[in-house]
């Protein structure tokens, strides 16, 4: 067992559960006959979508983590839970390359080994279960995956759901690391005026 406010620990862990994920899309894509960067063309066009399509998922993520309604309440206390210590511990470019290897590895097995062997839908029915923090988690995971295959439909390269995996998971793991930050300052200052008033 690691200690998941250790930052190495943490890193190390997440980076080799993360970077097996492209070993398993290599695997897959062998025995599929698929090459998982077939369709991978590092061009300044798919960089320039790959960074606009982030936006709109991001949009979504803070209005939804603003203003948690229903059971996206216990979605954000989840995220603050399990992972908030972790992402925490990080410096900001632990967090860059935690979400690069995510967006990478993730990308080429879900839209690059996949989609082309499932289809978009089974393959985000996969990406989806994958995710399944909770059954809303994994239904909103499998919505952005979705939009992930979507984008690399319209754009033919897998360069650009990449990108936008990566940079949605890096700044979403600001988000939940500062508001863990903040929430545990909170509480410290709560619990030294409760000893002071004892």
């Amino acid at each position: 067992m690691f200690d998941l406010i250790n930052r190495y620990e943490f890193l190390g862990a997440a980076i080799v559960f993360e970077g097996s994920l492209i070993g398993l899309a290599w695997g897959l894509g062998r025995w599929f006959g698929i090459d998982p960067l077939a369709h991978c063309d590092w061009s300044l066009a798919s960089l320039a979508w790959g960074s606009a399509a982030t936006i709109p998922m991001f949009a979504l993520f803070a209005v939804s983590y603003r203003w948690p309604l229903g059971p996206l309440r216990h979605i954000k206390r989840l995220l603050i839970e399990t992972l908030g210590p972790s992402l925490a511990a990080c410096r900001w470019y632990d967090l860059a390359l935690l979400a690069a290897v995510a967006g990478i590895s993730e990308e080429l097995l879900f839209r690059g080994v996949l989609q082309p062997h499932l289809g978009l839908v089974a393959s985000n029915v996969f990406f989806g279960l994958a995710h399944s923090i909770s059954p809303l988690y994994a239904v909103l995971a499998g919505g952005m995956g979705l939009y992930l295959g979507w984008l690399l439909d319209a754009t033919g390269n897998v360069l650009a759901p990449i990108v936008t995996h990566g940079l949605y998971d890096f700044l979403a793991f600001i988000v939940v690391a500062r508001d863990y930050r903040r929430t545990a300052a909170t509480n410290a200052r709560q619990s030294a005026g409760a000893g002071q008033l004892e």
